[in-house]
């Protein structure tokens, strides 16, 4: 069994209209977002072996705020090919990965990362945290996957069950939907 993690990088900041999308920074409540995140990632008790993330400026901040509130800093491999992939490329990463570790923790972006959930995980009542998925994977929400395979490279449709996910709303409630 190898188990996958999936880390969408938090709320980024939209206020510079000429800022290049791979730029853009995280906001105020992105920042909160990664730092609860990163103690939830820490506690919830997996060891990730490997650490792939998409090099965009949100992300990087999201790992970097993360690992300096969780207290344990990360090796990180970064992968260009991670910045707005989609699931096909995602999986495609996933089976290259070297050294066959049996964790991999993924930091990326969405409609991609929410989109490998899909495809990995069956829709047969077989996982009830995908149909949270179906309505959403909000920005900094943290999903772990365990895969019935014995190697990355056998990475196949419908190998996994969603067996955690959760989003900064569900630690601390100021950091969900804004109301009206």
């Amino acid at each position: 069994m190898k188990i996958l993690g999936l880390f969408r990088h938090a709320k980024s900041d939209w206020q510079d209209p000429r800022a290049r999308d791979f730029d853009r920074p995280l906001n105020d409540r992105g920042r909160q977002g990664a730092a609860i995140m990163g103690r939830h990632i820490r506690d919830h008790g997996v060891q990730w072996d490997r650490v792939i993330a998409s090099p965009a400026i949100r992300c990087a901040e999201t790992i970097e705020i993360a690992c300096e509130a969780s207290g344990r800093p990360v090796a990180v491999n970064w992968d260009r090919r991670i910045y707005l992939a989609s699931s096909a490329t995602l999986a495609d990463l996933l089976r290259e990965t070297e050294g066959d570790p049996r964790s991999v923790l993924m930091v990326g972006h969405n409609p991609g990362l929410e989109d490998l959930i899909f495809d990995l995980v069956p829709d047969d009542g077989s996982s009830p945290l995908r149909d949270v998925v179906e309505v959403k994977f909000p920005t900094a929400a943290y999903a772990v996957l365990e895969l019935n395979i014995d190697r990355w490279a056998d990475l196949a449709d419908k190998c996994a069950r969603l067996v955690h996910l959760t989003r900064p709303r569900d630690l601390d409630p100021e950091l969900g939907p804004a109301s009206f």
